[in-house]
């Protein structure tokens, strides 16, 4: 009997042998097909190309995002547009960072990892199966965070760093706008935008503010904002809706600033016209003041910053000598003077004046708020360097003058930053070579 159980499974094992010899033949040119299916190039960048399989894996990646939010799927060949046009401009970003010589280091990338597992409570090693039992490879979203890091310096740097903003700017502000600090705070906003392309003839932008126009007739009937802004907006976050997030009020772009002071909650903009097309906003949702009352923090700092030369280890060996040093009785202020790198600080010793919640980074906001009144930190690092901070003393305080001041200074910051990102983006696209080979005609 064993004999003969034997023979049928080695039958039926033989048996399915031979159906797979059979059936390889007609499935290998099938698999070929796939293959350079994957392998073609959906867009040349520069030097650089876009292939059909890393589209596909973004568009994988975005699919789980759009059902979160409940946003309407839309068709294969919008998504698949939408996705390219954020691949292309990760692409550019990239290349511009690495003609910089901007990089983020592994120990680094590994801090900020671990840093955002335990945000959310769990460990390294626990972070890595919640990603993989949602389906996502740890590496891939451990290159995704390197890569969010680098934009992040390359912006600041090509950005951020040329920012100014002057006193009579604060004063204007104040004098028109200083109303928008304190009633409604805070507008969530969605939009489409209808471009038209640089020196555009008078004929192809009454297309586009009539394609607008028919969009907020279709909204203002009723149509679904989301499905209408990924099929039809041209904007950076079409594929999430048209979804800005939320707003400081202080903080919205120029151009649609009036809307989203003046409109209710649901109401749609009419088009606004810029120099690279139109634009429709909607106001999601809103908040209002909670009131005046701050918690400020009167701190002080050292800042060592990492470089070729310097690695964490050591600029985190150096600020645990100074700390001992203080600990000990040297001055924290003349410490500070001699090591610190934020020159702004250190001529004042360190101190950076009373501090509102929000003005610094998360990383060095937490660190501070960890410590009592004259305690002085272990080194931490922030996106800045390594630091460590010492309390001074905390107080609570109504909305002065001096606050409203600060307010409306990071507000102008913030709107100045959003409005120099956008056209530094563009600028990128415009002066690069960009050929884009996918067929996204949906007709």
């Amino acid at each position: 009997m064993a004999t003969t159980r034997t023979d049928r499974r080695l039958g039926r094992q033989g048996r399915a042998l031979a159906a797979l010899l059979l059936a390889l033949p007609m499935s290998a040119p099938t698999q070929a097909a796939r293959v350079e299916e994957l392998n073609a190039i959906v867009a040349v960048v520069n030097d650089d190309v876009i292939v059909n399989s890393e589209l596909q894996r973004e568009v994988a990646a975005v699919l789980p995002e759009l059902r979160a939010r409940g946003t309407p799927q839309p068709s294969d060949k919008v998504l698949n547009k939408q996705v390219l046009e954020r691949l292309i401009s990760k692409r550019l970003q990239s290349q511009r960072a690495a003609q910089l010589g901007i990089k983020v280091d592994d120990a680094t990338l590994t801090q900020t990892m671990t840093s955002i597992a335990s945000r959310n409570g769990l460990t390294l090693e626990e972070l890595r199966a919640t990603l993989e039992a949602g389906g996502m490879r740890f590496e891939d979203f451990r290159e995704d965070t390197r890569r969010q890091m680098i934009d992040a310096q390359l912006q600041r740097q090509e950005v951020l760093s040329t920012i100014t903003v002057t006193e009579p700017e604060i004063d204007r502000f104040l004098e028109k706008e200083s109303g928008r600090l304190v009633e409604r705070t805070e507008v969530r906003l969605q939009h489409i935008l209808i471009a038209f392309p640089e020196g555009a003839s008078s004929d192809q932008v009454q297309k586009a503010q009539a394609k607008a126009k028919g969009l907020v007739r279709q909204l203002r009937s009723g149509a679904d904002f989301a499905k209408l802004a990924i099929a039809n907006s041209d904007g950076q976050q079409a594929l999430e809706g048209g979804d800005l997030g939320w707003f400081k009020l202080a903080e919205v772009p120029t151009l649609v600033a009036e809307p989203a002071r003046t409109l209710g909650k649901g109401e749609v903009s009419e088009p606004l016209r810029s120099s690279g097309g139109f634009h429709i906003v909607k106001v999601s949702d809103l908040k209002g003041d909670e009131g005046g009352i701050v918690n400020q923090t009167h701190a002080r700092h050292i800042l060592i910053r990492t470089s070729e030369v310097l690695s964490d280890d050591d600029a985190k060996t150096r600020l645990s000598q100074l700390r001992l040093r203080i600990v000990g009785g040297d001055d924290f202020a003349t410490l500070a003077r001699a090591n610190s790198e934020d020159t702004g600080s250190a001529l004042k010793g360190g101190d950076l004046g009373w501090v509102n919640p929000g003005d610094t980074v998360p990383d060095f906001e937490e660190a501070m708020n960890g410590l009592a009144p004259n305690e002085i930190s272990q080194p931490f690092k922030s996106s800045f360097g390594w630091h460590i901070v010492q309390v001074l003393e905390r107080r609570q305080a109504d909305t002065t003058a001096e606050v409203m001041r600060q307010k409306a200074k990071d507000a102008i910051r913030q709107r100045k930053a959003r409005e120099a990102t956008e056209l530094w983006l563009r600028r990128l696209r415009d002066e690069a070579y960009v050929e884009v080979r996918l067929d996204t005609d949906e007709n």
